[in-house]
């Protein structure tokens, strides 16, 4: 009996944590009804376009749990800080055309006079939970309140490490608009974010204003911040601006679908794909960094940012293998990739000339 009273005890407690805002919302209703009519929302969940194991089929989720434990590389955390150079987004004038990387997935952009940011985690960690998952550190030299008006937002999914909630209540003032996949508005009505949201499908075209335009694309991943995957759908984005085109890539495995994007949009200016937290037992929906680099040939694109790493511990690798990796790979392909540190300008019209500023960092 008294066992019985700790076990619901324990539960009681999980769900009233489970109802925290930081959690977000599922859909329900008629957002739920809309969703279901989708062509990748099957069985209860979206789907990937080819069949994609969560895990290796030579692993196990025990296999998997053993290598997170005690497989983990001693250097998975850089030892000293990170360098970064802090650019006053607020006073640059809106017609330079430049990209600011914030470490892992976070970006800011200015193309053709508007303002945009991507996947923003501002908080200082990756994670429902404030004192896990902290980023390195160095590389929180930018907060919310950092950022100037923001023309678009875009979110590639809805896991902790690309969509933060105490970053977007932050930034809830001044978001002008909200370009993300079925399902994610759900959880930004539940934090207040009431601005103009776009939430779309896979394979949708979207004007922003004139001369700019979205072409929704897939990933190949997955989303969910509880228990349950996949109520929401992973993205990725091709942006058409009156003289750029710069295909917006989230978390993905590698697949057919960068070369069918390719075909279809382009040649591309810049690819910003991921490049980091992979493992073969993961290998279907995160890429190692030499399938980073064929995916930006697949897009046919003339540059490659490679990101989602540099901030976050969330594999076993070293902290810096991925970019060590890319950078030989791209040498061996013939690849221009673009290596800035956290908040060193990258001209996207222009030459860039970045050091290797990972080197020499234990």
């Amino acid at each position: 009996m008294i066992a019985l009273i700790i076990i619901t005890f324990l539960f009681l407690c999980l769900y009233v944590f489970m109802q925290q805002p930081v959690f977000g919302k599922t859909p329900t209703g008629k957002q739920m009804e809309y969703i279901r009519q989708s062509p990748n929302y099957r069985d209860g969940k979206f789907q990937n376009l080819n069949h994609t194991p969560d895990i290796n089929e030579e692993d196990t989720y025990l296999s998997v749990m053993k290598k997170f434990f005690f497989e983990k590389s001693k250097r998975v955390k850089p030892k000293h800080r990170i360098p970064s150079v802090k650019t006053d987004l607020k006073t640059l004038t809106k017609e330079r055309n430049m990209l600011v990387w914030f470490g892992h997935s976070s970006y800011f952009m200015q193309l053709d006079g508007k303002r945009i940011l991507v996947d923003p985690v501002l908080s200082g960690s990756a994670s429902p939970v404030s004192f896990t998952t902290r980023s390195f550190l160095g590389t929180d030299i930018y907060s919310a309140e950092d950022m100037p008006d923001i023309d678009y937002l875009f979110i590639t999914h809805d896991h902790y490490d690309h969509l933060d909630f105490k970053t977007m209540k932050k930034l809830k003032p001044k978001i002008g608009k909200v370009i993300c996949g079925l399902g994610v508005k759900e959880h930004l009505n539940h934090w207040g974010i009431d601005c103009l949201i776009e939430e779309k499908d896979w394979n949708e075209e979207l004007i922003l204003d004139e001369g700019f335009t979205v072409n929704t694309t897939p990933g190949r991943h997955f989303s969910g911040r509880k228990f349950k995957r996949n109520q929401s759908l992973w993205m990725s984005f091709v942006l058409k601006t009156p003289t750029m085109k710069v295909f917006i890539g989230g978390d993905s495995g590698y697949d057919t679908h960068f070369k069918t994007i390719g075909d279809i949009y382009g040649p591309f200016d810049f690819a910003i794909l991921e490049c980091g937290q992979y493992n073969s037992s993961w290998k279907y929906i995160h890429m190692m960094p030499e399938e980073t680099v064929q995916a930006s040939i697949d897009l046919k694109s003339s540059n490659l940012l490679a990101l989602h790493w540099g901030k976050f511990s969330l594999s076993i690798h070293d902290w810096d293998e991925p970019i060590k990796r890319a950078f030989i790979c791209s040498r061996e392909m013939d690849v221009r990739l673009l290596t800035p540190m956290i908040g060193e300008p990258v001209n996207l019209v222009g030459e860039n000339s970045f050091e290797n500023w990972w080197e020499n960092i234990n």
